[in-house]
C-alpha cells in the first residue's frame, strides 16, 4: 500500500525545486567546469601559478579570513547586547544592523572609501593620530567585507541567545561560579555552532564580494587586488580561459573550505549532544 506523506504538493515542490537549483546553481557551475576543460592541465596550472594571480588569491582568502573573524567577534558583542540589554533606540539601532542587506554594495564601496580616505572624516583621524592608512590598502578591504558581512554573524546569533535557557546560567552562578567559567563552560559551548554558522556565511560572503571592495582597495597588483578583480579583467582582456581556470580554482577552495567548516560545526554538535 503506498504511504502518503502529510505534507501535500510534495512531488510538485520537489520538482520546482529541482528545476529552480538548475537553472540557477547547477547549470552555471557545470557550465564553468565544462569550458575549463578546453585547458590543458599545464595550461591551467600556468594560468593559475602566475605570480599576479597567486597574490590576488593571498589578498581575497586572507582579508576574507580576517574579516570573518573579526565580524564574528564584534556580532557576538551587538547580538549579545541587542538580546540581554533594553536602551533607548533600540529598535532603530537592530533595524540599522540590516543596512548591508539593503544597500547596494557599489554605494557602501564609495561611502567607505570617501570617509576612510587620508583627507575623510575618519581616514584623516586615523592617519593624523595612528599614522594608520586605511583607504587604497588591504586593510581598506577588511574594513569593507566586515560591513558586508557583520549582519550575517548578528542574525545567526540572535535566535540562539534568545533562545539560551538562562536558568543554567543562573544555577552555576548560585553553585559559586565565576562569570568567566559560567561563559567558558555553559554559553560558549551552546553558541559555537552558531558563531560557526555566522563565520562560515561571513567568509563565504567576503572571498565573492567585488563592489563594496573595488572603491576602497586600491586594486593594485600584487598589494591589493581581489581575486573577483581579477576575472574581470581577464574577462576585459577577452581571455575567457584565463578567466574561467581562476573562477573554478577558486569555486573548489571555497568550497572545500566551507566543506571544512561544515564538518566542524557537526563535530561540534556531535561533542555537546545536539545531534
Amino acid at each position: 500500500m503506498k504511504r502518503h506523506s502529510i505534507m501535500p504538493g510534495f512531488a510538485p515542490s520537489l520538482g520546482f525545486t529541482v528545476v529552480y537549483l538548475s537553472l540557477v546553481v547547477l547549470i552555471p557551475l557545470s557550465t564553468l567546469v565544462v569550458t575549463s576543460f578546453g585547458l590543458s592541465f599545464s595550461e591551467y596550472l600556468k594560468i593559475i601559478t602566475h605570480a599576479r594571480v597567486l597574490a590576488s588569491f593571498k589578498v581575497s582568502f586572507t582579508a576574507s579570513l580576517f574579516a570573518a573573524f573579526c565580524a564574528g567577534l564584534i556580532g557576538f558583542v551587538i547580538a549579545w547586547v541587542l538580546v540581554r540589554y533594553p536602551f533607548p533606540g533600540k529598535k532603530l539601532f537592530d533595524a540599522l544592523i540590516d543596512l548591508p542587506f539593503a544597500l547596494p554594495t557599489a554605494v557602501a564601496g564609495i561611502v567607505l572609501a570617501t570617509i576612510y580616505q587620508p583627507s575623510g572624516m575618519l581616514g584623516r583621524i586615523l592617519m593624523q593620530q595612528f599614522g594608520l592608512q586605511v583607504a587604497y590598502k588591504p586593510l581598506g578591504i577588511v574594513f569593507a567585507l566586515i560591513f558586508i558581512s557583520l549582519p550575517f554573524v548578528v542574525r545567526t546569533l540572535e535566535p540562539v541567545l534568545q533562545e539560551f535557557d538562562t536558568a543554567m546560567e543562573e544555577a552555576a552562578a548560585s553553585l559559586g561560579a565565576s562569570r568567566i567559567k559560567v561563559f567558558i563552560h555553559i554559553i560558549l559551548p551552546n553558541l559555537f555552532p552558531a558563531m560557526l554558522t555566522g563565520f562560515a556565511l561571513a567568509f563565504a560572503r567576503g572571498i565573492g564580494e567585488y563592489g563594496s571592495v573595488i572603491f576602497i582597495a586600491g586594486n593594485l597588483p600584487y598589494v591589493s587586488e581581489i581575486i573577483p578583480l581579477m576575472i574581470i579583467t581577464k574577462l576585459e582582456q577577452y581571455d575567457v580561459p584565463g578567466a574561467t581556470a581562476i573562477a573554478l580554482t577558486m569555486l573548489v577552495i571555497s568550497f572545500l573550505l566551507l566543506l571544512v567548516i561544515n564538518l566542524l560545526q557537526r563535530w561540534v554538535r556531535i561533542r555537546s549532544g545536539q545531534v
